[in-house]
C-alpha cells in the first residue's frame, strides 16, 4: 500500500511535469520570431555604400574649406579694418564695418545652404545613400519573409524596428479598448 502511495505520487508528479513542459513548449512554438540586423555592418560591406560616403565626405571637405577660406577673408579684413579704424573717418568706419557684416552673413548663410537640414549635403546624401538604404531595407524584408519572422530590430547605433508583420499590429484593438472608434 505504501509502494502504490509512492508509484502515484511519483506518477503524478511526472504527470504534471510532463503537462507543464507540453504547455511550454506549445507557448514557444506559438511565439512570433524576431530576428536582428546590424544595418552598419550590412553597409560597410556595400562597394557602392563606400564609394557613396567617400564622395560625400569629399564633397564635405572640400565645401568646409571653402568656407573656412572665406571666414580667413572676413578675418583679414576684420585685422585691416582694426589697424586703419584710427584713420578712418566715421562714415568710412560704418562702411567697413558693415562690409564685414555683411560678408559674414554670406558665409553663415552659404554654411547653411551646404551643410543645414534640407542643405545640399542632405540632398547629396539622399541621392545617394537613399537608393541603396532602401535596397537594404527591401532585402530585411524579404529575408524576414521568407523566414517567417514577425519581426526584425536594426541593432546598429539605437535599436529601431525596421520590419513588422502587419497581422501583429495592435494599434486598432488598443483604440478600441480604450473607446475610440475608427473613422
Amino acid at each position: 500500500m505504501i509502494i502504490t502511495k509512492t508509484l502515484n505520487k511519483l506518477s503524478m508528479k511526472k504527470l504534471i511535469l510532463t503537462a507543464v513542459s507540453v504547455l511550454l513548449l506549445s507557448g514557444i512554438s506559438v511565439a512570433q520570431k524576431i530576428g536582428y540586423v546590424d544595418t552598419d555592418y550590412i553597409l560597410s560591406h556595400i562597394p557602392e555604400y563606400k564609394a557613396a560616403q567617400a564622395e560625400m565626405d569629399k564633397t564635405s571637405v572640400d565645401w568646409q574649406k571653402e568656407i573656412e577660406a572665406k571666414y580667413g577673408e572676413i578675418d583679414k579684413l576684420y585685422k585691416i579694418y582694426q589697424a586703419e579704424s584710427v584713420l578712418l573717418t566715421e562714415d568710412m568706419k560704418k562702411k567697413r564695418e558693415n562690409e564685414i557684416i555683411n560678408k559674414e552673413k554670406e558665409v553663415k548663410e552659404l554654411q547653411k545652404a551646404r551643410f543645414g537640414v534640407d542643405g545640399e549635403l542632405f540632398k547629396k546624401r539622399m541621392e545617394l545613400v537613399k537608393p541603396i538604404q532602401d535596397k537594404v531595407y527591401g532585402a530585411v524584408k524579404q529575408v524576414a519573409e521568407r523566414s517567417g519572422l514577425a519581426f526584425i530590430f536594426d541593432k546598429a547605433g539605437q535599436v529601431s524596428l525596421l520590419y513588422s508583420n502587419s497581422k501583429y499590429d495592435k494599434s486598432e484593438d488598443v483604440l478600441t479598448f480604450m473607446g475610440y472608434n475608427k473613422k
